[in-house]
C-alpha cells in the first residue's frame, strides 16, 4: 500500500468518525430538546394545578405502598414533599422549569438548524446550568443532578467540537 492511499483511508476513518461523532451530537441535542419540553410541561402543570390537587395526587399514588409498608423510604418522602409544598415553592419550580426548558428549546432548535450564534451561547448557557446544579447539589445531595450535569459536560464537549468544525469550515469559505 502506497503513502496515497493510506492517507486516503485515514482520511475516510477520520471523516466516519467525524460522522459518528455529528450523529451522536444530534442524538444528545435531541434528548436535551425532549427533556426541556419535559420541563415546559412540568412548568405549565405546576402553574396550573393547585397544591391541594399535588398533594391528592401523592396521596393517591402512595397510599397503598404505605398501607403494605408504613416506613416505605419513597414513599415517605414523597408524602412528606407534598405535604410540605407551598404556593411560593410551586411558583418558583413553575417558573424555574418553564424558563428553563423554554431556553432549552430555543437552543435546540438553533443547534439544530446549524445556526452559527447557538454553539457559544449553547455553551454558556450550559456551563451556568452546571455550575446552578452543582450549587443546588451541595444542598439536596440528589443523585439526579449528577446524573444531568455528566451529561450536560458531555453534552458541552459535542457542541464544542461541532463548534470548532463549524467554524472551520466558515473560515475556509
Amino acid at each position: 500500500m502506497d503513502a496515497t492511499s493510506s492517507i486516503g483511508l485515514t482520511l475516510l476513518g477520520a471523516s466516519m468518525s467525524e460522522r459518528r461523532i455529528h450523529q451522536i451530537f444530534e442524538i444528545s441535542v435531541l434528548l436535551k430538546g425532549a427533556h426541556a419540553l419535559i420541563e415546559c410541561i412540568g412548568g405549565l402543570v405546576l402553574a396550573f394545578v393547585g397544591t391541594s390537587a399535588i398533594t391528592s395526587l401523592v396521596n393517591a399514588l402512595t397510599q397503598e405502598e404505605l398501607i403494605k409498608d408504613p416506613n416505605d423510604f419513597v414513599a415517605v418522602h414523597l408524602l412528606r414533599l407534598a405535604q410540605n409544598f407551598t404556593v411560593s415553592t410551586q411558583r418558583f419550580y413553575a417558573f424555574y422549569l418553564l424558563s428553563h426548558g423554554i431556553i432549552k428549546v430555543f437552543l435546540v432548535i438553533g443547534l439544530l438548524r446549524n445556526k452559527f450564534w447557538a454553539y457559544p451561547v449553547s455553551l454558556v448557557v450550559l456551563g451556568l446550568f452546571i455550575v446552578y446544579q452543582i450549587y443546588r447539589y451541595s444542598y439536596t445531595h440528589g443523585i439526579g443532578l449528577i446524573v444531568l450535569t455528566v451529561f450536560d459536560v458531555i453534552v458541552m464537549g459535542l457542541i464544542w467540537h461541532e463548534y470548532r468544525l463549524v467554524r472551520r469550515h466558515l473560515t475556509s469559505r
